[in-house]
């Protein structure tokens, strides 16, 4: 069954219900309030059922005998519009109940609404009461059986009340923010159960939200452009176009700049070369995209060794899952490859734990001598591109067939599993060369050692370590490698486009940290679409 506003549905958890209306809080920073406080009440208030069912214990005689509670914790500005009912299990003897909101501190030998920075609704005469002992008319008297809601608005600081669903009506303009949830009772047999979001509200607030997202979406799009940043029009074509060159769509980019009348930043054939590098690494082919980079880019790598160093873990671990091949080709005149020039360095102590966990791992491996194992490892593939991409053929399609079956795994070849050996000290060796030029890396080390720690079980995939040899690995360093590029260029190695979008979010956390409570309906994928 399908509700129109999710929230209604009754198989959602607390959980996924308090995530779904308040999607801005971070509860490890401001948790909401989820039952009553077994500390902040008055004596005369008993708790039970999960500290969700409030009875009162006392005499019941005279005002002085009221007792509240609030909840455990205030309600966060980042809810936006913030909502809890109870419902009237008894109304006891009087029915002298109040329903509300207080400040921390405020007296719990009343009932809400009577003091300064208190607020309630009360049952037995249906008035209002705003930090005063005098109360206004406001609604209908409530009784055994009946939903009271409260809710609060923390944009414009409005308090409203429903009944059985019913909309009452606001109550309280421009409270404070940090109110805490509250009940009151005064006389023997009143009973509540708060319902804090575990179950389905019996009034739609979601509809509510949608109308002051509504609201807030439309003040967003009144703003008017600043001046000094030149034509909005211009701008945001920019911005675009910036975005599709740096991603690679060069067919699109071009279609778009001629639309826009604008000339794109990067040519043509740049554009498609990054786009085929792109598209080797995000298929696990690292050795054929370095050997490209080499050959597009010279000395780009060198320039950048973290990147490098990088690079050649993913290719070891692409190595592992079988996605890069191991035909490697020796580099040309005879010469060494990567891993033997680096086999022949000396070794950082710091860094001897890891040769050894790689010997180790491939001691169970014969001494196979074939054409594959004497040929250096330099991870370059035989079928390396010059990086000159046919333009007829190139495609703004980035999708690659990400998956490597477990049958291409070198772990099942002892032959080419050795030649894993080999490029696994090589690759030791060049974190030891980093270490010995620019310092110990905490974060290189530990990238390496996780990498070889594959090579300690059986089955890698079922690994706790398993996760490395997901495809997904393969964005973060091949995002890295295309701001890389285009740096080398200088170009922006970010699209302002993204930065626009991470900036924005950036600055509806910090509204929540400042308790603006406008940065719950401000959703920046709402905009967009």
């Amino acid at each position: 069954m399908e509700y129109e506003s999710p929230s209604q549905s009754p198989t959602l958890t607390q959980d996924q219900r308090l995530k779904l209306l308040y999607p801005m809080v971070n509860e490890e920073e401001t948790p909401l309030p989820r039952c009553w406080s077994t500390k902040d009440k008055y004596n005369y208030i008993g708790l039970s059922q999960s500290n969700l069912r409030v009875h009162y214990k006392g005499h019941g005689k005279t005002h002085k005998d009221a007792s509240s509670v609030r909840a455990t914790h205030p309600i966060p500005a980042s809810c936006g519009l913030y909502y809890f009912e109870v419902k009237i299990i008894s109304k006891g003897r009087d029915g002298y109940m109040g329903v509300g909101l207080s400040a921390q501190g405020v007296n719990m030998n009343r009932l809400p609404g009577w003091d300064k920075h208190s607020y309630g609704y009360h049952g037995d005469d249906g008035h209002s009461f705003c930090s005063s002992g005098t109360g206004q008319a406001y609604g209908p008297t409530f009784t055994t059986g009946d939903v009271i809601g409260c809710g609060i608005n923390l944009i414009d600081g409005s308090c409203f009340y429903t009944k059985n669903g019913h909309h009452l009506g606001i109550a309280f303009q421009d409270l404070p923010s940090g109110l805490y949830p509250t009940v009151g009772l005064q006389t023997p047999g009143e009973v509540i159960d708060a319902n804090f979001g575990q179950e389905p509200f019996k009034f739609d607030i979601e509809g509510e939200m949608r109308e002051l997202r509504r609201k807030t979406q439309g003040v967003i799009e009144d703003l008017s452009w600043p001046r000094k940043h030149g034509d909005a029009q211009a701008v945001l074509h920019n911005m675009v176009s910036t975005y599709l060159v740096h991603h690679g769509y060069s067919q699109t980019a071009e279609s778009f700049a001629r639309s826009a009348g604008q000339e794109i930043s990067e040519e043509l054939t740049s554009m498609r070369n990054r786009q085929h590098i792109q598209k080797l690494v995000l298929a696990g082919k690292l050795g054929e995209a370095i050997s490209t980079v080499d050959q597009l880019y010279p000395g780009l790598l060198a320039l950048n060794q973290d990147l490098h160093f990088r690079l050649k873990v993913r290719q070891f671990i692409e190595m592992v899952s079988g996605a890069d091949s191991l035909e490697i080709e020796s580099e040309s005149g005879g010469g060494k490859s990567w891993a033997d020039t680096s086999s022949s360095s000396g070794h950082s102590g710091s860094n001897m734990d890891m040769e050894e966990q790689v010997d180790n791992a491939g001691g169970d491996v014969g001494n196979h001598e074939n054409h594959q194992t004497e040929q250096a490892v330099n991870g370059n593939s035989q079928n390396t591109s010059n990086g000159n991409v046919d333009c007829e053929h190139s495609t703004d399609n980035m999708d690659v067939d990400a998956a490597a079956p477990r049958a291409n795994s070198i772990l099942a070849n002892p032959a080419r599993f050795e030649c894993l050996i080999r490029f696994g000290r090589g690759l030791h060796v060049f974190a030891s060369q980093m270490e010995q030029e620019k310092g110990r890396s905490e974060a290189n080390s530990s990238m390496l050692q996780e990498a070889f720690s594959l090579l300690a079980y059986a089955d890698p995939w079922d690994s706790p370590v398993g996760g490395q040899l997901d495809p997904a690995g393969r964005e973060p360093v091949c995002a890295q490698l295309n701001s890389a590029i285009l740096e080398s260029k200088n170009l922006p190695g970010r699209p302002p486009l993204e930065i626009s979008l991470a900036h924005s979010a950036h600055l509806l956390k910090l509204m929540s940290n400042s308790e603006l409570g406008a940065c719950a309906f401000a959703d920046i994928q709402s905009v967009l679409n």
